[in-house]
């Protein structure tokens, strides 16, 4: 159940196993609509060891009392995280 934003996670288990292992947690907004951003690693079957860090911005809508996914956009790459805080480091110099 789903009902608090600390209770929203992307570690995955399958059989008892953590496939996905969520290792870090960003709120970046709160409210009905809720946006997480998430690291993670997924696990290697065949070596049993945890891969890279990969990032993933989540969505989340609380209806009846529950958060669900509405939607997600993962960050594919190390460079495509820098390329998005050059970006919005540009876009945003003069912002306070």
């Amino acid at each position: 159940m789903n009902a608090t934003i600390d209770d929203l996670t992307i570690n995955y288990e399958e059989d008892g196993v953590l496939i996905v292992k969520e290792t870090g947690k960003e709120v970046l907004t709160k409210g009905a609509w809720a946006t997480l951003l998430f690291r993670y690693n997924n696990l290697d079957r065949k070596t049993g060891e945890y891969g890279k860090d990969m990032y993933t911005i989540r969505r989340y809508q609380k209806r009846q009392g529950e958060y669900m996914m509405k939607s997600k956009f993962n960050i594919s790459s190390p460079e495509q995280a820098k390329k998005i805080i050059d970006t919005l480091s540009v876009w945003l110099k003069d912002v306070d």
